[in-house]
């Protein structure tokens, strides 16, 4: 299959699930994650990209995430998740869904596209005042693929994929 083949009913849930998010998630002032709202931005090191900028938005223990990175800085990956943060204190354990697409074109080869789901579990510390650390396992599932090279023809590989990630996060006031 050398096409691009998506799945809308997937597609199509994930983004009514996210636009309803969207649409609950009104700015109040900025808190801890668990409290109130805030922005969090950061750097991300593993998961869906060697390194990567992440912005979150966390409403008490909802939150939306996106994160743009690369794995050699001749690709693209983009992330969003929303998540869900669970318990009380300065250690939460999560558990999220969401989409990331990752593009990359070779010289000389036509520009590949990957979708693939993405289902983030792991836990996040707040180490001090507004700086938090993170551990993360990216689980994934490849849903499409556009391969660089037209004539691979191989089947979509559907196995579940593992890739471990950290980061840290700073609270914008």
């Amino acid at each position: 299959m050398t096409h691009l083949a998506l799945r809308p009913p997937i597609l199509g849930r994930s983004a009514g699930l996210l636009a309803a998010f969207l649409a609950v998630a009104a700015p109040a002032a900025a808190q801890g994650t668990g409290s109130g709202s805030a922005l969090r931005l950061g750097l991300a090191l593993g998961g869906i990209s060697t390194v990567g900028a992440t912005v979150e938005y966390v409403r008490e223990h909802h939150a939306l995430e996106v994160t743009v990175g690369t794995w050699s800085f001749r690709d693209l990956s983009v992330s969003v998740v929303g998540k869900e943060y669970f318990g009380a204190g300065d250690l939460l354990p999560f558990l999220g869904g969401g989409l990331w697409i990752v593009s990359a074109r070779p010289a000389g080869e036509r520009t590949g596209v990957a979708v693939v789901l993405q289902a983030p579990v792991g836990v996040d510390w707040q180490a001090a005042d507004g700086s938090y650390l993170g551990m993360t396992l990216n689980v994934n599932r490849a849903l499409a693929v556009r391969r660089t090279n037209p004539a691979d023809d191989l089947p979509l590989n559907r196995r579940l994929v593992p890739l471990p990630g950290i980061y840290y996060r700073w609270r914008r006031e």
